[in-house]
């Protein structure tokens, strides 16, 4: 009988239960390296800026953009729906993954689930400001009133808040019942005076009895359970906001599936993005190997390529339909004057990521980091194609018109980066960024003790 070949390591090194935990928690119980200062230093000035940016929004109001009667969206619902689906990706990893009982998974899911928690709120901020009319906000929640006015049932902007609340208030649920263990070995190790009585009330007394760890599984599950339907149906219904339209290029059954493979594909980027960097800069080398890194591709392969086949079939569909209008949008995106925006998605989205399919590559650490960068661009500039371009060219040619984003447009969306890696520093700075008791759990198969990941064939 023929052996079967090597499987690939989850930890590298001998390792025990203390090694592990020294490892995972010595960023929280050391003083932060000089880069972690650099980084929340420059994500708070860009945070900053941003804030400000949308005050002055919130007090002039949207006259400050670029946006104008023809193109009433412009980048605040492009950045609403690419931040929506950066947040895709912990929820796969943390849910999906663990229904399949993927191990390979607990080595990034923790990071996933946070950045998933912080692009969500990065999100939500776009729709609000966009509103116009802050204070209006209320508006849009089904909730009953003196008013006798009733929210539209049938709208996808109502349930767009609805999805993505709920997706928010699961994800936050999932992350925090998965890190109580975590927060109770902090509790016990880490000697701060100000930070030991927060991991103490956080970790809710866990001791890690055997009754502890059943219900902690049981709630696990079940919110796995929970989560993963979400995965499909946020982005679908975030899709909606367009399918449900009859502008040309929006009206189109393919939108669901193909904004949810769109999602999981920029979201595993960004999660690359980040783990890579936090790897070499907090040295974990040993917890997130070349094969996490090769599985996470794997996925970006597939997701990659049916969000390609998604766009040959939009330009195959165009001509069948024999839609003039249709016809005429999508041959405006490809020769138009926002034709550089539409190739520079073709590019990062579909050209780009089929490199992945020679093994060397999706085992470089430098090609990986360099391209999970070319995705997300990919894909912001596929959202503002999806948006703008079908709307700067009217069924009137009286009222064609184009768009380009002000300043304050600009600083609002380096802002939302700013929140977003202000937030994500911190938590790597006062949370285990790896789940230690997952880790823990795989390590009898882990194959730790075998040679280097770039030693193995």
């Amino acid at each position: 009988m023929k052996e079967s070949p090597l499987r690939e390591p989850l930890l590298i090194g001998e390792k025990s239960y203390a090694i592990i935990t020294a490892d995972i928690t010595a960023p929280i119980r050391q003083k932060p390296h000089k880069l972690w200062f650099a980084g929340i230093t420059l994500s708070s000035l860009l945070a900053g800026i941003g804030v400000f940016a949308m005050s002055l929004t919130v007090w002039q109001g949207t006259g400050l953009w670029g946006i104008n009667r023809t193109i009433g969206w412009g980048w605040a619902i492009t950045n609403l729906v690419w931040w929506i689906g950066i947040g895709h990706a912990g929820t796969f990893i943390s849910a999906i993954l663990l229904l399949f009982r993927q191990k390979w998974r607990t080595s990034i899911n923790r990071s996933a689930e946070a950045m998933t928690i912080f692009a969500v709120m990065c999100a939500g901020i776009f729709p609000l400001i966009h509103m116009g009319r802050l204070p209006l906000a209320h508006y849009i929640l089904p909730y009953p009133n003196t008013r006798g006015v009733w929210v539209n049932f049938n709208s996808p902007l109502l349930w767009d808040v609805v999805a993505i609340s709920t997706y928010l208030l699961v994800s936050v649920l999932f992350w925090y019942m998965g890190m109580i263990p975590d927060l109770a070995t902090l509790r016990d190790r880490v000697k701060n005076k100000y930070l030991q009585p927060l991991y103490k009330f956080l970790s809710l007394g866990w001791t890690g009895s055997a009754r502890h760890w059943s219900r902690h599984e049981s709630m696990s599950l079940v919110l796995a359970g929970l989560a993963a339907p979400l995965v499909l149906s946020v982005h679908s219904i975030v899709s909606f906001d367009f399918a449900t339209s009859v502008i040309p290029g929006w009206h189109t059954t393919i939108f669901p599936p193909y904004f949810v493979a769109g999602a999981i594909f920029s979201g595993f980027a960004m999660v690359l993005t980040l783990m890579l960097i936090a790897r070499k800069a907090m040295n974990l080398e040993d917890y997130i190997t070349i094969g996490h890194v090769e599985s996470m591709n794997k996925i970006i392969i597939a997701m990659g390529s049916i969000v390609g086949i998604a766009y040959i079939t939009e330009l195959f569909m165009a001509w069948y339909s024999g839609s003039i209008y249709e016809r005429f949008v999508f041959y405006n995106r490809a020769m138009g004057p926002y034709a550089w925006a539409y190739w520079i998605m073709m590019s990062c989205n579909v050209l780009w990521p089929q490199l992945l399919w020679f093994r060397r590559l999706r085992r470089s650490l430098v090609f990986t980091f360099i391209l999970s960068i070319f995705i997300n661009v990919g894909m912001w500039f596929e959202r503002f194609v999806i948006v703008v371009t079908s709307l700067h060219r009217d069924f009137l040619p009286s009222s064609w018109s184009m768009y380009s984003p002000t300043p304050i447009e600009i600083a609002i969306f380096t802002g939302s980066l700013g929140i977003f890696f202000t937030l994500f520093l911190l938590f790597i700075r006062f949370f285990p960024v790896i789940a230690i008791a997952e880790v823990k759990g795989i390590l009898k198969t882990s194959y730790a003790g075998y040679p280097k990941n770039d030693q193995l064939q």
